[in-house]
């Protein structure tokens, strides 16, 4: 069988890139004999073809054409996306000529029938992962880490993007609301971000820093009011990091027991429950990439057939 992959948001260090790569390479490492992965935007007639990212959903396939939806949010939060809405409506009409649509939770799986009308016998949830260099790191790093990037002993952690403010992640609103602990902010950055007061940023950085300063916080805060699954906090857990999220259906369906849930909203709950909480937390799912490789081999397998 042979396999085209879109590979191109790989780079992207985002959440849907981290997808991609960590897919990409455990894909690769799974494969059967006789299987073939090509990485290419422009399948070859017949083949498979899977676009990780809505971006690179084809609306004329010219074979079996899979799709990773990471969420709906442009379609639940219109008035925030008026900008793109157009491009996102094409981007649906190309997702719903897809022979299968995966999605990270049963969450995202319900909202897509819904709201982009695909019935349930063509979407199949996998889960996502922790990447393989995301573990606990000793004080050594731990410290190394601190002076690299200039991070106070204890800290509060918020992990994700700031290329642009995105209402749902509430990250202007957190560093806002006062706190016992400082907060640091990683992700890679623009303008805006560095505008947000009293907090300290990372910008982008490799895996082995990531894990350490995950590993040195007091714990992940994860003010969200609306996720696709939410990696960061799974990443968390995998570092031995407390995680303290907004009592939202998708993050219950990631974490079960795992977290310390606060409500939507209140921000100073979730900063002082980020304060008070404690090691060792609890082991990520027992789930990972070789896993979610596996269960994507099934359905590139499956519409092949």
């Amino acid at each position: 069988m042979r396999v085209t992959f879109d590979s191109r948001p790989a780079q992207d260090p985002r959440g849907i890139g981290r997808y991609a790569s960590c897919l990409l390479t455990a894909l690769r490492e799974t494969a059967a004999p006789g299987d073939e992965l090509v990485e290419s935007a422009r399948p070859r007639r017949g083949e498979v073809f899977h676009s990780p990212w809505i971006d690179g959903a084809l609306l004329r396939p010219t074979g079996p054409q899979i799709v990773t939806l990471h969420d709906v949010v442009p379609l639940k939060r219109r008035s925030e996306y008026l900008r793109s809405g157009i491009r996102f409506r094409m981007r649906y009409l190309a997702v719903g000529r897809s022979a299968r649509v995966i999605v990270p939770t049963a969450v995202v799986a319900a909202e897509i029938t819904e709201h982009v009308g695909i019935g349930p016998e063509r979407i199949v949830v996998i889960h996502e992962a922790p990447a393989p260099a995301l573990f606990e790191r000793g004080a050594d790093e731990i410290a190394a880490a601190r002076a690299r990037y200039g991070l106070p002993e204890e800290y509060l952690l918020w992990v994700g993007g700031l290329q642009t403010p995105d209402p749902r992640k509430r990250v202007a609103a957190l560093a806002r609301t006062p706190r016992e602990l400082p907060l640091v902010l990683v992700g890679a950055t623009k303008p805006w971000a560095h505008e947000l007061p009293g907090v300290t940023l990372t910008g982008h950085v490799p895996d082995d820093d990531l894990a350490a300063i995950y590993s040195g916080a007091r714990a992940l805060v994860f003010p969200s009011d609306d996720e696709g699954f939410g990696l960061p906090t799974v990443e968390a857990l995998a570092c031995g990091t407390p995680v303290v999220v907004t009592d939202i259906p998708v993050l219950r369906e990631v974490l079960g027991d795992r977290a310390t849930f606060v409500e939507p909203g209140d921000l100073e709950a979730l900063l002082a429950a980020g304060a008070a909480a404690t090691r060792p937390a609890p082991a990520p799912p027992a789930w990972s990439w070789a896993d979610a490789a596996r269960a994507t081999w099934r359905v590139y397998s499956d519409i092949a057939g």
